[in-house]
């Protein structure tokens, strides 16, 4: 029997990606679909992609509306998620794609987003190994409610988290570059993101620390076993709808050879069904993952430098959010993890 499934916020970039993914799933059955201003629409006008679903329309974003289904998955702006869960019963399994319920310390909440804490729930990246052992996966089974990673988050994590756990890295120096596909920027109107403004150009934003995704990126290198961690993050908006392509380094530790660290993040993922490292001398590109919930890793060691330079792709709605959601539904469910996921791309 299937699973019944309500996604809000299913007007926008994430809730479009959680659908696709949604419709072709064994054991979900999506019933309804939530928007704000969309409401009252059909689904297929907003979403014109997905056809197997236009027999949808999109309701309003209540409590209400979300309640008596086996699984709600939320992509909502932050603050908005918070707002709702009070309401759902704790029985459902709820899935929040925004940042409502990801950081576990209030100051950074009120640093970073400011408003209404809401608490932090289980966090979503089964591949995040932690500090003594064991991974985040642990952690999700049986859990019926999920904080989603930020999608620059994860790249950064997974790029970095296993240096960190095995102490091959230092991790109070960490710099991070990103190159990011539009649709990491959401849906709503905006000048700067115009085709003709964002066509044979890139632009930086979030600079000097500002980004919100600065905090979280530090907890989740800080749970790998990071010891005063610091993070200076650049992400940039470059002329491409989807993906993330995110080069990553840190301090090599004295004494640590180049083979420790080739061992460190192939031993991290040696059975991930999601995230690959590849061979010596190789690296991702970011439409190496479009479509996919897959994460590519490629690693350097700058002798000179005395870094370590990690490489990774992913696509920024799929393995950065909607992927992330469902795998980590099909683990709390005792699902098998992969179910209704794909490890190929679309290409070209």
């Amino acid at each position: 029997m299937s699973l019944s499934v309500a996604v809000a916020g299913a007007s926008g970039y994430a809730g479009g990606e959680l659908l696709r993914l949604l419709a072709a799933h064994p054991e979900f059955e999506v019933r309804t679909v939530t928007a704000f201003q969309n409401a009252g629409q059909p689904l297929i006008a907003v979403q014109p992609h997905v056809r197997s679903l236009e027999h949808l329309t999109l309701a309003e974003t209540t409590p209400e509306v979300l309640a008596g289904h086996d699984i709600v998955f939320l992509a909502l702006p932050h603050g908005k998620s918070g707002e709702l869960t009070a309401g759902l019963d704790a029985h459902t399994l709820v899935v929040d794609c925004g940042a409502d319920h990801r950081l576990t310390s209030e100051a950074d909440w009120a640093e970073f987003y400011g408003g209404e804490y809401f608490g932090a729930w289980e966090y979503g990246l089964p591949e995040l190994v932690l500090d003594g052992g064991g991974v985040q996966r642990d952690s999700l089974f049986g859990t019926r409610r999920i904080a989603v990673p930020g999608c620059n988050v994860t790249a950064i994590t997974l790029g970095l988290a296993p240096g960190i756990r095995s102490g091959v890295l230092a991790a109070d120096d960490v710099v991070a570059v990103l190159a990011v596909g539009t649709s990491g920027a959401g849906k709503s109107l905006k000048p700067e993101l115009l085709f003709s403004e964002q066509s044979g150009s890139a632009s930086a934003y979030g600079v000097g620390g500002t980004h919100r995704h600065t905090p979280e990126i530090r907890q989740n290198l800080t749970a790998a076993g990071g010891v005063g961690v610091t993070v200076s993050f650049t992400p940039m908006l470059v002329p491409m709808s989807r993906g993330i392509l995110a080069t990553s380094t840190a301090k090599l530790t004295p004494g640590v050879r180049a083979a420790d660290v080739r061992a460190a993040w192939d031993d991290a993922y040696a059975d991930e069904p999601f995230v690959h490292v590849l061979p010596d001398g190789r690296f991702p590109r970011s439409g190496d993952t479009t479509g996919a919930n897959t994460a590519l890793v490629g690693i350097t060691v700058d002798e000179a430098a005395g870094r370590v330079i990690t490489v990774t792709a992913l696509d920024n709605l799929v393995k950065g959010t909607a992927g992330a959601a469902i795998q980590s539904a099909n683990i709390a469910l005792g699902l098998p993890e992969t179910l209704g996921l794909n490890v190929n791309g679309v290409a070209p």
